[in-house]
């Protein structure tokens, strides 16, 4: 899914110009390793950068696999030029990836103490032109992606309802969609949960609740068959096992990709030892 003309875009970035430090002659061999504990993901996109600079990648690890410091997620062959140029592009998308799933991993894993079930789940606050990337990485940490794009869901919020009223908007766009989409509507408090629910969604968005609201809005939400509850907005790694003790059946988090810092990650050519 990554096509040249990104790849093309982050190496010209990078290169510039006239790039006169990776003018290194000879061949070489790289290594991508882990400085510190988490998930790997994006290794498919770093990949992606050195097939294009005809660099060989020759080992690699699946993306979601845990990593201890000194772990080898990619190792590569090729042209000692090549090599450098790709690297730092390679090491940023890995690293960015990686911080994500080891933070959805964490997520996933603080829920589990509580729920079997729930789901934690991305939003669209991702980066523009690293949406793939970091949805990836999402799953790579055992998260779901919630919708990729606009046209996978329709989700009625606050600036819908406040231009059409709840029960409008639900049916402006019922009007509008395939029988297969699926429409999610953000309510504020519990007492709007049914309302959303007679007016037929499907997924009802449990805004900025706290856990006790949360719970008595999960309690409105079994009265309809079929129909989800999602918890969402500002949702931080402490709270998950508050929420998931709830009964939600999925949890967003905005910080999964907005706010992961990259996993610490390094790249060394030539020689094994010294990492």
């Amino acid at each position: 899914m990554i096509t040249d003309a990104q790849i093309e875009r982050w190496l010209r970035e990078d290169v510039g110009h006239h790039d006169v430090t990776n003018q290194v002659p000879g061949e070489t061999t790289g290594r991508l390793v882990a400085k510190e504990s988490g998930v790997a993901a994006g290794l498919e996109a770093a990949t992606a950068v050195f097939d294009y600079l005809d660099v060989t990648v020759t080992d690699r690890l699946e993306d979601g696999a845990a990593v201890e410091p000194g772990t080898e997620l990619l190792r590569v062959e090729g042209p000692t030029r090549a090599v450098l140029r790709g690297e730092r592009v390679a090491v940023n998308l890995a690293g960015h990836a990686s911080g994500i799933a080891t933070r959805t991993r964490e997520a996933v894993e603080r829920a589990r103490t509580e729920s079997a079930d729930v789901a934690i789940a991305a939003t669209r606050k991702t980066t523009p032109g690293l949406r793939g990337l970091e949805k990836r990485a999402v799953v790579a940490g055992g998260g779901d992606t919630h919708r990729l794009d606009l046209s996978h869901m329709v989700m009625v919020k606050d600036n819908h309802i406040a231009e059409m009223g709840l029960e409008e908007a639900v049916a402006h766009f019922r009007a509008r969609t395939s029988f297969a989409t699926k429409i999610d509507v953000e309510v504020e408090t519990v007492e709007d949960v049914p309302r959303a629910a007679d007016a037929g969604a499907d997924i009802v968005l449990l805004d900025n609740m706290t856990p006790a609201e949360t719970r008595a809005a999960v309690d409105e939400v079994t009265d309809y068959e079929g129909v989800l509850a999602e918890a969402s907005g500002g949702i931080t790694l402490a709270d998950v096992p508050d929420y998931a003790a709830t009964g939600v059946d999925v949890i967003s988090m905005g910080s999964l990709t907005h706010s992961a810092p990259s996993l610490d990650l390094s790249f060394r050519t030539g020689d094994d030892s010294d990492l």
